[in-house]
């Protein structure tokens, strides 16, 4: 369990996020057409997951945008933002956000929250899933992860990105 607050409010996770050099589980979440997305869809690409509690929020916002700007800078990488949004609203945002260089998936329908850890588990935004970073390389080895400590902070974008380069 993390713990970590909001707006300075003690609020938890449900488990830990991966170890560092575990191998990623296997997940199923769902993109803005619908189609399920699992591990084998990314097989011999690094990975981050930018993942996040709602789109609708300005620091979600701002990190999906942040990492669509930097997506250029990695080689052989897929940023996925991962939030337990609908579909059809991440697809909106990132339509109208013009964000083409990174995947936006949901978990609305999977267990990929409590299968990483980051499923927040009290407070107003449990069900929800918490701010966090988990960066693998290309055969699916966890490199870096991050837990955000503070929902309202954004994460380190250079650490996550240097993992990767």
């Amino acid at each position: 369990m993390a713990n970590i607050t909001l707006k300075g409010n003690a609020i938890s996770t449900k488990g830990e996020l991966p170890t560092i050099g575990s191998e990623l589980k296997n997940f199923t979440l769902v993109n803005d057409k619908l189609e399920d997305k699992n591990l084998n869809d990314y097989k011999g690409k690094k990975l981050i997951f930018n993942i996040f509690p709602s789109i609708d929020t300005g620091v979600c916002a701002a990190s999906a945008r942040k990492f669509n700007q930097e997506a250029s800078s990695v080689e052989n990488t897929i940023i996925l933002n991962v939030s337990k949004d609908l579909p059809f609203a991440l697809g909106r945002f990132c339509a109208a956000e013009g964000l083409d260089q990174v995947e936006t998936l949901s978990d609305f329908r999977g267990s990929f929250g409590d299968d990483f850890g980051v499923t927040i588990e009290n407070g107003p935004l449990a069900g929800l899933m918490s701010r966090a970073i988990i960066v693998t390389n290309e055969e699916g080895k966890v490199i870096y992860t991050e837990q955000v400590p503070e929902i309202t902070q954004e994460p380190d974008y250079e650490k996550a990105l240097n993992a990767v380069k």
